[in-house]
């Protein structure tokens, strides 16, 4: 039988209700103790982190010989979404190993995205190409969360299921799989309460402010700032969108052309102007590597840094004490969730709205136990 159960501890809030992670007191989640046995693979551990489990396995799956898969990510080239692919191919090729598909019968998946994160139009292009080869189902990732609706309207009126994936849409009943974002930002905020013995102020470095999952993850940290720690103040909150119209404004401060200013430049001004600020949250992988860089750059110490996603990158910025802590979410499970959810949709079985794959508090005291380690990437 499969292990099912053996890293829920690590899940923070991801199997239980918002309203039971509201509030101080969140850090004690620090102390429990995990349960991942030592012979489970680092993929098993992060497809047990999806709730409900039914869209960790592919079993029961009878997709038809042939049938295709499209997923369209936000970006090509980060190693957040080369996770979500590999989830991805991974899921389908157990599929075809269980349907016993070969050759031109089997299943198949591919992953798209825009060269930048932030091509809202170019995503948009894919998926019209994507919506041209008619595939059983559709994932992505939208970049806009207002954008695809004629886009989605004609998947619709050719009956070609669309699950949102990482980020939700506006667009109605589409389901999504993804982090509990607002949930994920609560925990941010919590962390950097505890960071800051909660009092002092806090930057805010959100990677846009077009997405849905963006928009989640800054209303928790907010919500739980404004709610739970009176003597913290958001000083200032920043989207990463937006640096190319701040460097006029930081062109002039240094003296040089503003096509000469660099993002890094833009951010270390911010935190030249903000010389009271204690903390600082970067909302995802990117912004989070921009911060440790502008952070040392500016030899700014003394500032306690927390950012979001795992990766190569930030791991060695963990283990060497440039960042505080990291919120890890799970894009290998992500990628596999929305393949079972596509082919679920593709055969007409009844679906989750939501499907919350999980996330972990990684943190350089914790960053060695199995269960964590198995979730880093």
């Amino acid at each position: 039988m499969k292990k099912k159960i053996a890293v829920m501890a690590v899940m923070l809030c991801a199997a239980v209700s918002t309203a039971a992670c509201a509030g101080k007191g969140t850090s004690d989640k620090d102390s429990v103790v995990l349960g991942q046995e030592e012979e489970e693979s680092a993929d098993q551990t992060k497809l047990n982190m999806i709730q409900p489990q039914a869209y960790s396995t592919v079993e029961g799956l009878n997709l038809e010989k042939g049938s295709y898969i499209s997923i369209i990510g936000k970006s090509e080239d980060s190693e957040y979404w080369d996770e979500v692919k590999r989830g991805a191919e991974d899921a389908v090729d157990q599929l075809n190993e269980a349907l016993g598909y070969s050759g031109r019968d089997e299943i198949k998946v591919t992953y798209n995205a825009p060269g930048h994160e932030g091509d809202v139009d170019e995503q948009i292009n894919i998926l019209d190409e994507e919506l041209d080869r008619y595939p059983v189902a559709v994932g992505i990732a939208v970049i806009d969360k207002t954008a695809c609706e004629v886009q989605f309207d004609l998947a619709t009126e050719n009956n070609i299921p669309v699950i949102g994936v990482d980020s939700p849409s506006d667009y109605p009943g589409l389901m999504l799989v993804s982090t509990n974002n607002q949930e994920a930002g609560a925990t941010a905020a919590d962390k950097m309460a505890g960071l800051l013995d909660e009092q002092g102020e806090v930057l805010l470095f959100i990677q846009d402010n077009t997405s849905g999952s963006a928009k989640q993850r800054e209303a928790g940290m907010i919500s739980q700032f404004q709610s739970q720690y009176p003597d913290i103040t958001v000083s200032d909150i920043y989207y990463m969108d937006e640096l190319d119209s701040m460097k006029e404004e930081t062109a002039g401060k240094l003296g040089k052309a503003a096509e000469d200013v660099t993002d890094e430049e833009v951010i270390q001004q911010i935190l030249a102007d903000h010389p009271n600020a204690k903390g600082c949250i970067g909302a995802n992988e990117e912004t989070t590597k921009m911060l440790i860089d502008a952070c040392e750059a500016s030899e700014s110490d003394d500032i306690r840094l927390i950012g979001f996603d795992g990766g190569e990158t930030l791991t060695e910025a963990l283990e060497d004490g440039k960042v505080d802590g990291l919120i890890v979410q799970n894009p290998y499970g992500m990628g596999y969730a929305t393949v079972v959810a596509a082919a679920r949709s593709a055969l007409d079985m009844a679906n989750e709205a939501n499907v919350d794959t999980g996330y972990a508090w990684v943190t350089q005291d914790n960053m060695e136990e199995t269960a964590i380690k198995n979730m880093l990437y």
